[in-house]
């Protein structure tokens, strides 16, 4: 007596479809990209391509960390000079207060 198994799921494999083939790679291109755009010089190509895909991702995680970190602590600072600039808390560097004394005389024709 023979038993035939059958899989509950509809594909008897695991893998990449047809449909979904073209954005996996998209999605892979796109990070190997990115590492080596915001590397600054650190990688090349065939070295990011090459890499295990954990630390590809581990790579990539690392940089959008600290691009991320970067731009909160950009956007703090540009809402700090906003509000001092609303209030009127400005400080004048002191080499420009002398230059704004001369601007304050009136021109003798």
């Amino acid at each position: 007596m023979t038993k035939k198994f059958q899989f509950q799921l509809d594909l008897a494999f695991f893998g990449l479809t047809s449909e979904i083939v073209p954005q996996v790679r998209a999605n892979i291109f796109t990070q190997i990209h990115e590492i080596i755009f915001h590397g600054n010089g650190g990688y090349d190509w065939e070295t990011v391509y090459n890499m295990p895909v954990w630390l590809r991702r581990f790579t990539f995680n690392k940089l959008r960390e600290y691009y991320e970190n970067q731009n909160k602590q950009q956007n703090e600072d540009l809402a700090s000079q906003s509000q001092k600039i609303k209030e009127g808390k400005v400080n004048i560097p002191s080499h420009f207060k002398g230059q704004l004394d001369k601007s304050k005389r009136v021109a003798k024709y």
